[in-house]
């Protein structure tokens, strides 16, 4: 934000960007060797058409590769099998050398995130929960990384540009922790988006609802910087163009249709700049929240972040109006809404802007059919687990401090 000097040293992998770049994976991939191990999303995505072009082109370029699948959220349970698995492979072949030379994650937010973290711990072997922040035994990462090829197939979590693997393990005494460190960000993340055709529109919606989410905080930050703010601004403005067209047209059976184009490709950049930005600045209550939610309960990360959004927007100005009406991110909020609204809302006043904003974040959740906390199985009950646990690296970056109540709030009016 204004007067914060932040200077970041963080890489960002190469972007090829745009229609059919995908067929340029063997060439990339070749790039860094001929042995590879390719992690998509269980099941289907092997018996279909992208897949087909793909395994073709790898096997024309004479790229030997071994494929592992992911089925939801990941576990460091499932990074450690795959881990064990390949390694236990190779060594019963008698090859030489690493593993694999590229890891190739073809997928959502939860393949990425885990081809993330397989590529990490490929050659050193040790267990992932060697190196989850915030819980024992918290040991530096040394590495080396295998490097990663990312090629998203969902527009949301940004996972391609970020350095975090994030792993959970659900229910009672779950946690949601990340693999976090420079060397495990993609050395190249394709980004097509005609890998995005297939996705249907409760993908469509809580993805983009996360990615939303990410540019919205990250614009918000306490350590928000000219550079990022230039992206997220970038970001959620393809949001609002892209993200309710795609989705409109999905549920019209339309949303790998050459109509779609556009709203496709805006979603996939505006999932990137979010994936960015959050690399640079940290996130939000919004965040902070989301991450007990998915421990504690079977919500999806998007949903989580769809669900709760318009009412942390609320609760953080009304804070900040109450508290700190000189804050800086009061005038952001009133900027987002004028962005966000259109037209209509550019010449709003910086409160009724603010308004605004709350009200098309709720619209957007009921056109998108996010549903609400309740029909996820959250009660008023279980507030409480959620809010003591929701003080993360997230809630840390929040323009504003919130109280236990504060936050409370939050999930009361999200229920």
């Amino acid at each position: 934000m204004e007067g914060f000097e932040y200077v970041s040293t963080l890489r960002l992998p190469e972007i090829v960007a745009g229609p059919e770049r995908v067929a340029e994976l063997p060439r990339i991939v070749r790039g860094f060797g001929r042995r590879a191990l390719v992690i998509v999303r269980r099941p289907g995505f092997t018996q279909g058409d992208d897949w087909a072009r793909i395994e073709a082109s790898l096997s024309a370029a004479g790229v030997e590769f071994e494929v592992e699948s992911v089925a939801g959220e990941p576990s460091p349970a499932l990074v450690d099998e795959i881990v064990a698995r390949v390694r236990g492979r190779e060594h019963a072949s008698g090859q030489a050398g690493e593993p694999a030379e590229v890891v190739v994650g073809i997928g959502g937010g939860s393949v990425l995130d885990t081809a993330k973290a397989v590529a990490g711990l490929l050659i050193p072997g040790n267990s992932v929960m060697d190196h989850l922040e915030g819980l024992a035994p918290g040991l530096p990462y040394k590495g080396p990384a295998v490097p990663f090829v990312a090629v998203p197939t969902t527009a949301g979590t940004g996972s391609e540009a970020t350095k975090n693997a994030v792993l959970s393990v659900r229910g009672p005494g779950g946690f949601k922790r990340s693999f976090r460190d420079e060397a495990l960000i993609a050395r190249v993340a394709i980004l097509d988006p005609q890998m995005l055709a297939s996705c249907p529109p409760e993908l469509i919606a809580a993805n983009g609802m996360d990615a939303l989410t990410q540019l919205l905080e990250s614009y918000l930050s306490t350590r928000a910087n000219p550079v990022a703010d230039g992206l997220a601004l970038r970001g959620l403005a393809a949001t609002r163009d892209g993200l309710l067209a795609w989705h409109e047209l999905a549920v019209a059976g339309l949303g790998g249709a050459a109509a779609s184009d556009g709203a496709r490709a805006a979603m996939a950049t505006a999932a990137l700049c979010s994936g960015i930005c959050l690399a640079q600045t940290g996130l939000g209550a919004v965040h902070g929240v989301a991450s007990p939610l998915g421990a504690l309960f079977p919500i999806p990360h998007g949903v989580a972040c769809g669900a709760t959004l318009a009412a942390a927007t609320r609760v953080n100005v009304a804070v900040l109006e109450q508290r700190e009406p000189e804050n800086v991110a009061l005038g952001r909020y009133a900027e987002l809404g004028r962005l966000l609204a259109g037209e209509d809302a550019a010449a709003l006043p910086d409160g009724e802007a603010r308004a605004a904003l709350v009200h098309l974040l709720d619209d957007w959740r009921a056109r998108l059919a996010i549903p609400r906390l309740s029909a996820c199985g959250i009660t008023a009950a279980d507030i409480p687990a959620i809010v003591a646990d929701s003080r993360g690296s997230s809630m840390k970056t929040n323009p504003i401090v919130l109280t236990d109540d504060e936050i409370a709030a939050i999930l009361a009016e999200s229920l």
